[in-house]
């Protein structure tokens, strides 16, 4: 009996943890609206789910699927998204039913016992040591339960452990004085962390092998490298989070190459095209975007699209974010000399 109540001891410590930091995360389609499932607890087949953020991006959202190849990087390397926050997630009525859920568990009395541990903090709580009693059903309609949720983005970055605070009171109308509880930036920094973004990827002409002293034309199709939007919403909330193309950098691999232009960025056309294809007819004319090696070797030619990112809320709100850089995995670039005889 006394192990029974350890393994019951260790399932409550999970048990918070998974609603604080770790829920299980709802289905989301191929649309371009997706959103989360309301925070409710389920029982199936044995399993307690609980549901996760409320809130919803439409836009240019990321699909399932394989990666698009390259690497995303942010220009600042000490920003990253937040990994979790606080937002409004239980009526008292949805908290009295959550913790009901865990008592259909009977499996050696384990749903009971963490049901009883839930029920001395939220319906025999003492006020005066932060608990609460009967699961504030008197406030029913006043107030929601805020607790912590995690950005489905980064479900298993370790930084969504910041969020262990257990599930607490907050008046309709009142923002908690807690870091991470939900606002404006928040969302907008959760939008922008669920922007599809293309991959870099460009054409190059000729491929593979070039020539010293000859241009390689590069190029990249239209329509592909165009602003991109997504929208957070929550609680009466929106924030928008826009990302705009600003240019194609090229790295040749080689301090003996000259690159067109001789910034190394390739604007983007208004079709969001990058350069121009080559044809027959133009190898003495001089790229849009391009290079051309002084000395023959092998070099790893890269390429990154740079992403400039703000965000705007319907509050009012709004800023700058860090700009998004994806960069191509390296592409091995022969170049070789003409040879020629003289007599």
């Amino acid at each position: 009996m006394r192990g029974n109540k350890v393994v019951a001891a260790t399932l409550l410590a999970a048990t918070f943890v998974a609603l604080q930091t770790a829920p299980a995360w709802a289905r989301r389609d191929s649309s371009s609206k997706s959103s989360l499932n309301t925070a409710t607890a389920q029982n199936s087949g044995g399993n307690v789910t609980v549901g996760v953020s409320k809130a919803q991006t439409s836009g240019d959202t990321k699909k399932g699927g394989s990666k698009p190849t390259g690497d995303l990087t942010s220009s600042d390397s000490s920003w990253t998204p937040p990994a979790c926050w606080y937002e409004p997630t239980y009526s008292p009525k949805e908290m009295e039913a959550m913790i009901g859920k865990w008592r259909t568990i009977k499996f050696f009395g384990i749903g009971d016992y963490i049901g009883d541990a839930f029920d001395s903090q939220y319906k025999d709580g003492d006020p005066a040591k932060g608990g609460y009693k009967d699961y504030n059903l008197d406030q029913e309609g006043k107030g929601m339960f805020w607790a912590a949720v995690v950005n489905p983005n980064r479900k298993d970055d370790p930084e969504a452990a910041k969020c262990d605070r257990f599930p607490f009171w907050v008046e309709n109308g009142k923002t908690p004085d807690v870091p991470l509880a939900v606002n404006a930036k928040i969302l907008g920094e959760y939008a922008s962390d669920s922007i599809e973004l293309p991959s870099t990827s460009v054409s190059m002409a000729p491929s593979g092998t070039s020539t010293v002293n000859l241009p390689t034309w590069i190029w990249a199709p239209g329509s592909k490298f165009t602003q991109k939007k997504v929208t957070a919403s929550l609680g009466g909330i929106s924030s928008t989070a826009v990302a705009k193309p600003v240019a194609l950098h090229v790295v040749p691999g080689s301090p003996d190459a000259t690159v067109f232009p001789s910034s190394g960025d390739c604007p983007i056309n208004a079709d969001g095209s990058i350069g121009e294809p080559y044809a027959a007819g133009k190898a003495g004319q001089t790229p849009l975007c391009g290079v051309t090696y002084e000395r023959a070797g092998s070099y790893a030619f890269k390429a990154s699209i740079t992403w400039k990112v703000s965000w705007s809320a319907t509050n009012g709100e709004s800023g700058p974010l860090p700009d998004s850089i994806y960069t191509t995995p390296p592409q091995t670039v022969t170049v070789q000399e003409i040879q020629s005889i003289n007599r």
